[in-house]
């Protein structure tokens, strides 16, 4: 079972500084956190505490807590993350120290890739992409097929080897204080592996350069890219905690418009599908992006999973899916929600429960604009429930359900088949959420 609560006052933690000793000994030593209630606590081996969340069921999640010195590392470039991470098919405990910002897109002499780099010799070209697959001449019935999209295939490929971070089982990854720590550009995938940890790092403009034209999505066809920040597909037991997520610095403002569509080169922030299970989700900021948080990559994903807790989280500029949640049982509390409009990211919903999840949303905050309908903030396929209570808008208490419901003729259901009872750290009231939040949130408070 896990160890050493994280769940304890994060601000009584933060007031007793780390030792001169400490600093003076470098990363490589390792950064120490004091707790008043409980000690010296490591910030590389630290655990999920007990009951908090879905991740600290049955084994728990330690990550790499037991890893030895051989299996510790401090890594700042691209070629020294690989090879840290090692095989994806290990299973001895690892700890990876990230120190400063890893640009994903470089080669392993550290030279910047552009989408240029990776459509060398492939044969691919926009421009050509384009006149194949014009919908005035291709049509709008079928997927692009034939050499231009078999050129764009192979320079995405081209584009994920280099981007794409297979993270091994017991594993933890995490930010070295102070240093700005994260990875740009890059995705890290936790795939079929258990007992991952992810905490105090910035992901940020992760964009795929190949987006592929779907004419049959939706009534007027859409651009579909590639590679979330963390993505994790049928892995089990993963902690994200205190990361910061966003498309800075390339919002989707600056992407242009082909076919009448925009040319989406994002695509999720934290997605958990294909069968994941026990994941916590806390105290991390996501922010301007579109598709955020996918629970449940199809409705016949995986039933029985995708058991996940979301809190303590700040969303700020997000247009959908926090979450879109299909199948699972899902706890969602203590969030803060910032909905107003922010760098042309527009609120089409916060919660999205279908393909029958069961979600409990639970002493959130929401903030809106006067324009802003409270029977926006929810949404459904009519076969999601969403239960709980002590949801507040702007302060004001408000059956959130009820307000969708209202307005919707696809109703959402109001009891679920589960009880959350993993919920260490739940705050009964949700009104001191927006300023606690705004200073324990994301990563680079912890130190």
């Amino acid at each position: 079972m896990a160890s050493a609560s994280h769940r304890r006052s994060l601000r009584r933690r933060r007031t007793l500084a780390v030792s001169a000793a400490v600093v003076a000994a470098g990363v490589g030593a390792g950064v120490v956190v004091m707790n008043a209630s409980a000690g010296t606590v490591d910030l590389y081996h630290q655990t999920l505490a007990a009951k908090d969340g879905w991740a600290s069921s049955g084994s728990g999640t330690t990550g790499g807590a037991k890893a030895d010195a051989a299996h510790t590392f401090t890594v700042s470039t691209r070629a020294q993350l690989v090879k840290a991470l090692g095989s994806v098919t290990a299973t001895t405990p690892r700890i990876i120290k990230i120190k400063g910002t890893i640009d994903a897109n470089t080669d392993n002499s550290g030279k910047k890739l552009t989408c240029a780099d990776y459509a060398s010799g492939t044969g691919y070209s926009l421009a050509s992409y384009l006149k194949a697959f014009n919908p005035s001449t291709y049509g709008r019935s079928k997927l692009p097929s034939g050499t231009q999209e078999k050129a764009r295939a192979a320079a995405q490929t081209k584009q994920a080897k280099n981007v794409v971070f297979k993270v091994p089982a017991n594993t933890s990854i995490v930010g070295v204080p102070g240093t700005k720590a994260g990875i740009t550009g890059g995705m890290l995938q936790i795939q079929k592996v258990d007992n991952v940890i992810v905490r105090n790092l910035t992901f940020s403009a992760t964009q795929d350069c190949f987006p592929q034209w779907d004419p049959t999505d939706g009534d007027k066809g859409n651009w579909n890219s590639q590679y979330d920040a963390v993505t994790l597909r049928g892995a089990t037991h993963v902690w994200a905690d205190h990361n910061t997520f966003t498309d800075a610095p390339g919002l989707d403002t600056a992407d242009p418009t082909y076919y009448g569509r925009q040319y989406q080169i994002h695509d999720g922030e934290l997605d958990i599908t294909k069968g994941s299970d026990l994941v916590t989700v806390e105290r991390n900021r996501f922010t301007n992006h579109d598709k955020t948080m996918l629970i449940g990559s199809s409705d016949s994903d995986s039933t029985g999973k995708l058991r996940v807790s979301i809190h303590h989280n700040v969303w700020k500029g997000i247009v959908q899916r926090a979450p879109l949640a299909r199948l699972g049982q899902i706890h969602v509390y203590n969030n803060f929600y910032d909905v107003t409009a922010l760098n042309g990211y527009d609120l089409q919903y916060s919660i999205n429960s279908r393909a029958g999840a069961q979600v409990v949303a639970q002493d959130n905050f929401w903030k809106t604009s006067a324009s802003q309908k409270v029977s926006k903030l929810f949404s459904g396929d009519g076969t999601g429930s969403i239960a709980g209570s002590g949801n507040l808008v702007n302060g004001t208490v408000t059956n959130l359900v009820a307000a969708y419901n209202a307005s919707s003729s696809k109703k959402i259901k109001t009891t679920v088949n589960w009880t959350p009872t993993l919920k260490a750290g739940l705050e009964t009231s949700a009104r001191n959420l927006p300023a606690e939040l705004a200073k324990t949130t994301g990563a680079g408070v912890l130190s």
